[in-house]
C-alpha cells in the first residue's frame, strides 16, 4: 500500500488547512493509500494536544516533530528516519518549510513530490521571507495543488508549469457538517436568547481576518437599535487588541471572544449569519461549513470566495475594508428573513454539488495515482 507523507509547520491549534489534512486518511484508504501526517510544531506548544486529540478522532495517524527553529537540523533527520521506516512514496507538503524539507531529502529517499497551496495570507515580519522560499520551491514540485483560482493564476506566474499546476479547490464532509439541532434550541444550549439575531465568525484572531471591522460593523447595528449578538470563535495574536476594542465600545455583553473551540458545529448551530470580514484568503473552509450547516453567509469578495458565492442567492458579497458594507449587509439579513432562508437552502446546495470532501479526495486520489503510474484499486461499495 503506497504511503503518502503529509508534511505541515504549524503553531497553537492549527487552522483551516489541518481539516483537509487530517479528514484525508479516512477517505484515501479505501483507495489503497496509507497517510500518515507529520507536524513540525515548537517545543513545549500546548495547543498540540487539541490537534492530537482530532486527529485521533479522525483515525488520522499523526507525528510529532519538535522544530526548534531554522537551525534544528534534527528535523530533517527525523523527517528522513521516518521517510525510510514508513517507506514514503508521495511526499506532500503544506507550506514553504515543508517545500523546502521536501526538496532536502529526496536526493536521499526516492519519492515524489506533491504540495498544496493553502494561500500567503497571514503577514508578519518573518513571513515575506517565509513566502519567498516557498514560492522558489514551487517550480521543482511535481504536483502544485491550488485551493483557489488566485493562487493557481500566481503560481502559473511563478514559473509552474500548467501540467503539474491544479485547481482543487476545499471541500469539506457534507454528513458531518449536517444541520441536527435547530437553532433556537442550538442558542438555548449556549446560553443565548432565541430572539438574538447572532452573527458569528470562526478563525484565528490575526489581522488579515479583519475582525475589527467586524466588531465595530455590529456595535454600530446595537447603537442603530438592531438585537444582534456577536460570537466569535478562535486564538491567535490579535486577541489583546480585539479585548481593548470591546472594553473601549463597552460590548462584552453582546460581542464575545469564545478562544479556540474544539467543537465548531454547535457553534455554527446557533448563528442566524456567518460573517467572513477577511482582508486576505484562500478558499477558506469557515465558509463552506457554514454553507453547509445552513447558515446564511455574508462574505467579503476576495480570492476564490467570488467563484463559490453568487452575490443574492447563496450569500452576500461585500467589498473588503468596509465597516458600513459589513453592517449594511448584515442589516439587510435581519430585515428580509426570506432572503435569509433562501441563502440558507442554496448555501447548503451549492456545498453538496461542487465541494464535497469525497470528490475532492478523489481528485487527490487519482493525482496520487497518476504520479506513480498505479493503476486504481476498486473501491467496496
Amino acid at each position: 500500500m503506497p504511503v503518502v507523507l503529509d508534511v505541515r509547520i504549524v503553531t497553537g491549534t492549527g487552522g483551516g488547512p489541518d481539516k483537509t489534512i487530517l479528514n484525508a486518511p479516512r477517505f484515501l484508504a479505501p483507495s489503497g493509500y496509507h497517510n500518515v501526517c507529520a507536524y513540525l510544531h515548537p517545543p513545549n506548544d500546548p495547543g498540540f494536544e487539541p490537534l492530537r486529540e482530532r486527529a485521533n478522532a479522525l483515525g488520522a495517524p499523526l507525528v510529532s516533530i519538535t522544530d526548534r527553529g531554522p537551525l534544528d537540523t534534527k528535523v530533517a533527520s527525523e523527517l528522513l528516519a521516518l521517510c525510510r521506516r514508513e517507506r514514503v512514496a508521495i511526499w506532500h507538503g503544506h507550506d514553504y518549510k515543508s517545500n523546502v524539507l521536501g526538496l532536502m531529502l529526496r536526493p536521499f529517499w526516492p519519492m515524489r513530490l506533491v504540495t498544496t497551496v493553502h494561500g500567503w495570507v497571514h503577514h508578519t515580519r518573518r513571513t515575506p521571507l517565509y513566502y519567498a522560499i516557498d514560492r522558489l520551491c514551487l517550480p521543482f514540485y511535481e504536483r502544485v495543488v491550488c485551493v483557489s483560482e488566485d493562487l493557481h493564476h500566481a503560481c502559473r506566474k511563478l514559473g509552474v508549469p500548467e501540467n503539474r499546476c491544479l485547481l482543487i479547490e476545499n471541500a469539506i464532509d457534507t454528513t458531518q457538517f449536517s444541520r441536527r439541532t435547530g437553532r433556537d434550541e442550538a442558542k438555548r444550549r449556549l446560553g443565548l436568547p432565541a430572539g438574538v439575531f447572532t452573527v458569528g465568525a470562526v478563525g484565528r484572531l490575526s489581522e488579515e481576518k479583519g475582525y475589527e471591522l467586524l466588531i465595530r460593523a455590529v456595535d454600530h447595528l446595537i447603537r442603530a437599535g438592531y438585537d444582534v449578538a456577536l460570537l466569535i470563535a478562535g486564538e491567535g495574536s490579535q486577541r489583546d487588541k480585539l479585548e481593548a476594542l470591546l472594553a473601549e465600545l463597552g460590548r462584552g455583553d453582546r460581542i464575545r471572544l469564545l478562544g479556540f473551540q474544539s467543537e465548531v458545529i454547535p457553534l455554527y448551530e446557533a448563528m442566524d449569519l456567518f460573517v467572513l470580514s477577511s482582508l486576505r484568503e484562500g478558499l477558506p473552509n469557515v465558509v463552506l461549513e457554514a454553507m453547509a450547516l445552513e447558515v446564511a453567509v455574508v462574505a467579503t469578495r476576495i480570492a476564490g470566495i467570488p467563484r463559490l458565492i453568487e452575490d443574492g442567492r447563496n450569500g452576500l458579497l461585500v467589498e473588503p475594508g468596509s465597516t458600513a458594507a459589513l453592517a449594511e449587509a448584515i442589516a439587510r439579513t435581519i430585515n428580509d428573513p426570506a432572503l435569509r432562508l433562501l441563502l440558507q437552502r442554496e448555501g447548503r446546495a451549492t456545498v453538496e454539488s461542487n465541494h464535497s470532501f469525497a470528490v475532492r479526495m478523489d481528485r487527490f486520489r487519482a493525482l496520487y495515482d497518476d504520479l506513480l503510474e498505479r493503476q486504481p484499486e476498486p473501491v467496496s461499495p
